[in-house]
């Protein structure tokens, strides 16, 4: 099967996961050969995620299951992005995380003393917010306590849902928007619209004219935006054709699904 012409202009392809690749698990129509198709006529691809409910690992694992080929390497993750972030600014402070456990590894190999459970949580020096299924009422009390002591305040992303099979779910940006309003303060994103795990993905695809694929117009197209890189969409995901409306820049490229827009 044969790239399109709009995969075969480029060297390379940075491709969102949920709602791209798959949702919720289970790959999206064509997308896994058509990952091939583009391995098959050396392309080189790197995917990078917002989502942090699960390690690297464990998404490298996710991409094996359903038939792509994937190294560490490949997959950009906001939970890195984040730990490098705070190794760099934020080392041997102290932190409270709602997250998932995978990012509070992240925020304790960045060098931070994580406080979650302890009689101290409330005045931590750093407040980091990400996805988590695992939410209780008072991980938003301590997080709006330490961010209104002073508390250095990030999020890996302001995704309101996420797709999965039987609708769209509460994503970081819901549980985000609970701290932002009860504490009267805005959280810094380290995750997309924010380039920087594109930028991390450029460094490890190396030099060649890219391409990023995603599914979101608030996120993917405006992080492709910020990195000065081409982006296109597919319909897979949340966005519809109407939101693109007064996108600027507008996408190269518009598809139903990843595959008919890689191939023919």
């Amino acid at each position: 099967m044969p790239l399109s012409p709009i995969a075969a202009r480029y060297d390379q392809f940075i491709v969102d996961l949920d709602g791209c690749v798959w949702i919720g698990g289970e790959p999206t129509p064509g997308a896994v050969e058509a990952l091939q198709e583009l391995r098959d006529a050396d392309k080189r691809v790197a995917f990078a995620t917002n989502n942090p409910f699960v390690p690297g690992e464990d998404l490298v694992a996710e991409l094996w299951r359903i038939g792509v080929r994937a190294s560490l390497r490949d997959v950009v993750t906001v939970g890195g992005a984040m730990q490098y972030l705070l190794a760099e600014t934020r080392m041997g402070r102290t932190a409270f995380v709602i997250g998932a456990p995978s990012m509070r590894r992240h925020v304790s190999h960045a060098g931070l003393r994580v406080l979650n459970g302890t009689d101290l949580a409330s005045r931590a020096e750093v407040v980091v917010v990400a996805g988590t299924q695992d939410l209780v009422y008072d991980d938003l009390r301590v997080a709006t306590q330490a961010v209104r002591r002073g508390a250095d305040f990030l999020a890996t992303g302001r995704d309101p849902t996420f797709p999965q099979q039987d609708g769209f779910w509460p994503g970081t940006g819901a549980i985000l928007a609970a701290v932002e309003y009860a504490s009267g303060r805005s959280a810094e994103i380290v995750g997309k619209p924010k380039p920087q795990l594109f930028l991390t993905a450029l460094d490890r695809l190396g030099v060649g004219r890219t391409l990023v694929v995603g599914d979101r117009v608030d996120t993917d197209l405006a992080a492709a935006a910020a990195a000065d890189l081409d982006g296109a969409l597919v319909l897979t995901g949340e966005t519809t054709r109407e939101e693109l409306d007064g996108f600027e820049p507008e996408p190269v490229a518009v598809a139903e699904t990843l595959a008919e827009l890689l191939v023919n």
